[in-house]
């Protein structure tokens, strides 16, 4: 069955999508986070929570890519430390899901993106401050308080929009990881949680036979974003790049907020 007329997308929507999964490989092997201009215009082209069930294949496969990377340098005691309160996070959206309708999905989706943008544009002026730097022993004790905010957030969001890509990289950042342990943490954590994300939305019905036949034709996308991704990761301006990322974060926001 043609999955363009299944999901009666036309063939500039069809390419709007494949440049997201496209963008899903580059941000899981350059910059985490990036997802986020993908998550927008899957919720642009399909129906709000319809494009969160077919997204999370397409994110799963750029995951494992990421995680074939960069699995040599994966911290491990930071994952354990995150598991509970994300595990939290994502039963209280699951809950949220069985309540919300798809205009609740929609407005939810763009709300999130700008809240994640504007604390993305705070994080970037208090680094440039110089604010991030605090005490050891306040570090220590605000360490579990720290991740267990940072992990319901995020498996909140990750489970409403897919959108936890944000608040994973504003923490592991906190956190003091390099480029390379933030990549090889990010991509495990990303794998499992979203694998984890599958039989809760096979259950609200958002993953079917549908979706997975349009996943089978977005996926050959997310390979060539990977490998430019892999390509870029010591090349790229990451300045210019977030300040892309965040602008068009934003866009997506008011667009899903506006329409």
């Amino acid at each position: 069955m043609n999955t363009m007329t299944l999901w009666h997308i036309s063939g500039w929507e069809f390419a709007a999508l494949a440049a997201a999964a496209l963008l899903v490989g580059f941000s899981k092997t350059a910059v985490s986070g990036a997802n986020t201009v993908s998550l927008a215009i899957f919720a642009a082209v399909l129906p709000a929570r319809a494009s969160t069930g077919v997204l999370l294949p397409i994110l799963i496969v750029g995951d494992v890519l990421a995680v074939l990377t960069y699995r040599r340098h994966a911290h491990w005691p930071t994952l354990w430390r995150l598991f509970p309160a994300v595990a939290a996070g994502v039963v209280i959206g699951t809950l949220f899901l069985v309540w919300a309708d798809d205009a609740v999905v929609r407005t939810s989706i763009g709300a999130i993106l700008l809240l994640m943008a504007g604390v993305t544009v705070w994080r970037r002026r208090k680094a440039e401050a110089g604010a991030e730097d605090e005490p050891d022993a306040v570090a220590t004790r605000s360490g579990r308080a720290k991740a267990r905010s940072y992990g319901v957030l995020g498996g909140f969001t990750t489970m409403v929009a897919n959108a936890g890509g944000p608040v994973m990289s504003m923490y592991l950042l906190s956190a003091g990881f390099r480029k390379l342990g933030f990549l090889g943490t990010s991509a495990f954590f990303f794998l499992i949680v979203n694998v984890t994300k599958v039989p809760f939305s096979v259950g609200l019905g958002l993953i079917d036979g549908h979706s997975l036949l349009l996943d089978a034709a977005l996926a050959a996308f997310v390979v060539p974003g990977a490998l430019i991704g892999k390509w870029a990761v010591n090349r790229i301006n990451q300045r210019l790049f977030e300040q892309l990322v965040i602008a068009a974060t934003i866009i997506g926001g008011l667009q899903l907020l506006l329409r």
